[in-house]
């Protein structure tokens, strides 16, 4: 592990004062346009940044190398970017040309024959199935990781099973 005193970030974001979800907006925002290994400095007071930042940077591929607490109550994070590691599924379910609430229905069945921390792709094709994913995982516990447009009219969903 590299010494945390020696790190330099390339880049510094101050949002102290800012709330939720403002700090990692931030940090995102400027990440976007950095250099995969470039370092951010982000400082920020408010109490749910640690826990944002830190998901958020295990499902983007970036890193979260060393945070410390700053006299006055903000904290520095200092973020390198990396990659954004490809999500590899343990099921593909396409679905496509199936209407709502067909997806969900189908994605459903498989989902009771995974385990937990498994992720399933769902390529669908009707569009309410975004809505209906999205439901659906905040009602059951599963993790809606990603969800992309891979075509026209074409949507994919990576879904960790919960």
């Amino acid at each position: 592990m590299e010494n945390e005193t020696l790190i330099k970030p390339n880049i510094v974001v101050d949002m102290t004062g800012q709330v939720c979800p403002h700090p990692l907006l931030g940090a995102k925002r400027v990440l976007d346009d950095m250099k995969t290994g470039e370092v951010l400095l982000l400082k920020s007071d408010c109490p749910g940044t640690r826990d944002d930042l830190f998901s958020w940077a295990k499902a983007t591929g970036n890193e979260v190398i060393h945070s410390e607490k700053q006299p006055g109550g903000a904290t520095e994070y200092f973020v390198r970017k990396g990659k954004k590691a490809a999500i590899a599924p343990n099921v593909t379910l396409d679905v496509t040309g199936l209407i709502c609430p067909g997806p969900v229905i189908e994605a459903r069945k498989i989902f009771n024959t995974m385990s937990r921390g498994q992720v399933m792709k769902l390529v669908s094709t009707c569009s309410s199935t975004r809505d209906e994913v999205g439901t659906w995982c905040a009602a059951t516990g599963n993790v809606l990781l990603e969800t992309q447009e891979t075509g026209p009219g074409v949507w994919t969903f990576f879904i960790r099973k919960g």
